[in-house]
């Protein structure tokens, strides 16, 4: 949702506003400390890679991630103990099922009562995207605001104007939705939102990334690139999914051991 409100502002902005080169000189906090300091930073990169903007912008974006990585781990743990918390969840559903106040405030204290005790933070898994927001939002002006960058090219694309062949833009579609698809595989029930947002964010990552800046589509590629091998280190899926069908399993010759008890005992009896 975080990341729909930033295409919708993007989608918004006009490139004119901000064709005002950024200097040292520049005005305002946002300007002068944020946006000046992000493009010279961009700069410094882009000289460290044989002048490239292009492997400028990806390797401040892999500095983003990595920088990020700790906030991530610990969204990552929050979500495993909100997993985990499903079945009490779910039974305080069936507990308070009426849609009266009286009862969605009962069900709200009792979650936040279960959240607190088992050390849960659910808002956890917003912040790594709050931080990004305003990260995306000032590359995005850093780019059209420094003359380098918006003029740069990198491959066959101008940094500041959108890819021509679209591979940009299907790349960070496609990345979007392994991203999701390999995020859902961590979680114990497929519910229909997730498997819909599978689908819905990729399309709405593509609309407007077929007319952004090519640079904050190499943005979006690289950051989701590295969504998905992130995922693939903090969560590992298919470890996951053997995991549960070990447990499964488990479960089953559990429950069969025991009916298989229960029939012996009877006969016994008899």
């Amino acid at each position: 949702m975080l990341l729909l409100v930033f295409v919708v502002i993007l989608s918004g902005c006009s490139a004119n506003y901000y064709n005002e080169p950024i200097t040292a000189n520049s005005t305002g906090f946002w300007d002068h400390y944020i946006l000046y300091n992000f493009s010279q930073f961009i700069l410094w990169l882009s000289q460290l890679a044989n002048g490239s903007y292009g492997w400028g912008i990806i390797i401040f974006t892999i500095i983003i991630r990595i920088f990020l990585l700790p906030l991530n781990y610990y969204q990552t743990k929050t979500m495993r103990k909100q997993t985990a918390l499903q079945p009490q969840i779910q039974e305080l559903q069936k507990k308070y099922p009426g849609k009266d106040m009286e009862s969605r405030q009962l069900l709200s204290q009792e979650q936040q009562k279960l959240y607190k005790d088992a050390g849960v933070n659910p808002f956890a898994s917003l912040l790594p995207m709050l931080i990004q927001l305003p990260v995306m939002f000032a590359l995005y002006q850093a780019i059209f605001k420094t003359t380098q960058l918006r003029t740069g090219t990198f491959l066959w694309m101008e940094l500041g104007k959108p890819d021509p062949y679209f591979v940009m833009a299907i790349l960070a579609a496609l990345f979007t939705f392994l991203s999701t698809y390999i995020n859902n595989l961590t979680q114990p029930v497929q519910n229909s939102m997730n498997k819909i947002m599978m689908f819905v964010m990729p399309v709405i990552i593509f609309i407007p990334a077929l007319s952004f800046a090519s640079a904050i589509t190499l943005y979006w590629v690289v950051t989701n690139a590295f969504q998905v091998v992130q995922t693939l280190f903090f969560q590992n899926p298919f470890k996951y999914r053997r995991e549960q069908r070990e447990k499964e399993e488990a479960k089953k010759a559990k429950e069969k051991a025991i009916r298989k008890a229960k029939k012996k005992a009877y006969k016994k009896r008899k």
